[in-house]
């Protein structure tokens, strides 16, 4: 295993919040005597009892397995000896999340970026119920005779971003993603700090998106990707001089051909400084660069940021057209070292609907396609691939790998852990409902860096376990003998009835394949 691979410390890190929301909650009557019986049997710390005080403590009923634990001798319901206590499903799962984010993945995601490990309470958190893409593909069903018996520590997750060797850094990340583009504008400061503290800590990388680079970006910048976009916001000789590597955003999967968008109430007196313009007024990033119209211009632009900053890898972010594959072999051949590409599923709540639901290609049709014909071109092995857009959990990343990618860029998921509930006011300079996707000082100071570096620190780590399991049971030591293993994957709508309930996923499971 390479030094890359080893992870900082786990520390749990609870909710910044009273009442953590769970898929079951505990009820305790009037009955209660607070004899400290359910205390003492728990051995999931669901119901607590402190020296001293005698009065029943609210249960932390987020941590409770529900009615399965019946079957258990330690069944606080069935010990307790005045029958105060009941557990249901919460209801306010069924107001949480979406047809992709469904309740109980964002609730495996807390649990994860609290623990660093793997739920052991009945979640689906790997699989959502879009009806499509990742989540009509399963791994095959792995033969026994292939599983590889070794740890964690001796499996390989790192992935190397240049490929090319043109005398610029063979820069290797320790885990096979980072962190997509988000923006000094359209995320709260602590929030953009805590990526960045992450990044350099489970040695990846996280992105400026294109709303500039703020001085609190400096202790952390060989950790942080800048992003070119077409609105050039931010962009200037001494940010891409420090940069490790340095993105071009042609266009986003969830509204290309749109360009980009932050509405007023966002742009404070900060925010206006950095991208030069005035508070309280919407900017637009237009489509496309009005500089590029061919692969010689296009290498133009490359050849810019090369000459500026020697030691930079670049990187060429587009949405996933019809032609990606053209797309692709032309960035090659205009000198990149990371094409990146977004698919329709992709951004926050700020995206329209509209956009990302019916313009861009899905990226699980992309990669494939792209990975094919670089092969095809005999320069695969040269280009580091990155997708995105709509890749959730660990297992998807697994599966976008598997069709092809070398890795995968994460955005939603970062902001999953951090607590969000999906609830699609990202646009609003004070409309999150959990202080995240904010400029409001008063609301994005609510969240301490400190507190969101570890989750994201947790969850990644707990990420890599499943990563593990998954290669453990095809035989494989490197995340990298997964590029292009299609022939692992099946997807549901060709399997015949009988083979389709082979791949449902059950309770038990703690990780869904």
């Amino acid at each position: 295993m390479t030094e890359k691979t080893v992870l900082p410390e786990v520390k749990v890190t609870p909710s910044r919040y009273r009442n953590p929301i769970g898929k079951y909650v505990v009820r305790r009557s009037a009955q209660c005597i607070s004899c400290g019986k359910c205390a003492e049997l728990c051995p999931y710390g669901v119901h607590l009892r402190y020296e001293g005080y005698s009065q029943p403590v609210r249960p932390l009923d987020y941590k409770c397995v529900g009615p399965k634990c019946q079957a258990n001798d330690f069944y606080c319901v069935k010990n307790c000896p005045q029958q105060a206590l009941s557990v249901a499903v919460n209801p306010i799962i069924e107001t949480l999340g979406d047809y992709r984010w469904p309740a109980e993945m964002i609730l495996g995601h807390w649990y994860m970026a609290e623990t660093g490990e793997l739920p052991y309470i009945d979640l689906e958190y790997s699989l959502g119920y879009s009806g499509g893409g990742f989540d009509k593909m399963r791994f095959r069903i792995p033969d026994p005779k292939d599983y590889l018996d070794i740890p964690d520590e001796e499996i390989d997750t790192s992935i190397c971003l240049n490929k090319r060797q043109d005398g610029r850094p063979e820069r290797v990340l320790s885990l096979p993603c980072y962190s997509g583009g988000m923006s000094f504008g359209s995320t709260a400061l602590p929030v953009l700090v805590a990526r960045a503290r992450a990044a350099g800590k489970l040695d990846t990388l996280t992105c400026t998106g294109e709303g500039g680079y703020p001085d609190a970006f400096v202790p952390y910048k060989d950790n942080i990707i800048t992003q070119v976009a077409t609105g050039l916001f931010g962009v200037r000789e001494e940010t891409i001089q420090r940069a490790p590597v340095v993105e071009f955003k042609y266009a986003q999967g969830a509204k290309p051909g749109l360009g980009g968008h932050l509405l007023g109430d966002k742009v404070t007196a900060e925010v206006a400084k950095i991208r030069e313009t005035v508070v309280g007024s919407s900017l637009f990033s237009p489509f496309p660069f009005h500089s590029v119209y061919s692969v010689e211009d296009h290498k133009k632009h490359l050849d810019w940021i090369k000459e500026i900053n020697p030691r930079a890898l670049v990187s060429v972010k587009v949405s996933t057209p019809t032609d990606c594959d053209m797309v692709a072999v032309g960035s090659y051949y205009a000198g990149t070292n990371i094409i990146h590409f977004d698919g329709k599923y992709g951004g926050t709540g700020a995206a329209p609907d509209i956009s990302k639901k019916n313009i861009a290609m899905p990226i699980e049709y992309a990669i494939p396609k792209v990975h094919r014909f670089l092969l095809n071109e005999g320069v695969r092995d040269e280009l580091c691939f990155m997708a995105s857009g709509g890749i959730r959990n660990a297992v998807d990343v697994a599966k976008a790998i598997a069709l092809g990618a070398d890795g995968a860029v994460i955005g939603t998921a970062e902001l999953v852990a951090l607590e969000c509930i999906r609830c699609g006011n990202c646009e609003s300079g004070r409309g999150c409902a959990r202080s995240i996707a904010t400029t409001d000082p008063e609301l994005g100071c609510e969240i301490g860096e400190e507190w969101a570096e570890q989750r994201l620190v947790n969850m990644y780590t707990a990420w890599r376990k499943q990563w593990c399991e998954i290669l453990r049971r095809y035989g494989m030591r490197s995340i990298r003998e997964l590029v292009g293993r299609s022939d692992l994957l099946v997807h549901l709508d060709y399997l015949d009835e009988e083979e389709r309930q082979e791949y449902q996923p059950t309770p038990k499971k703690k990780l869904v394949l």
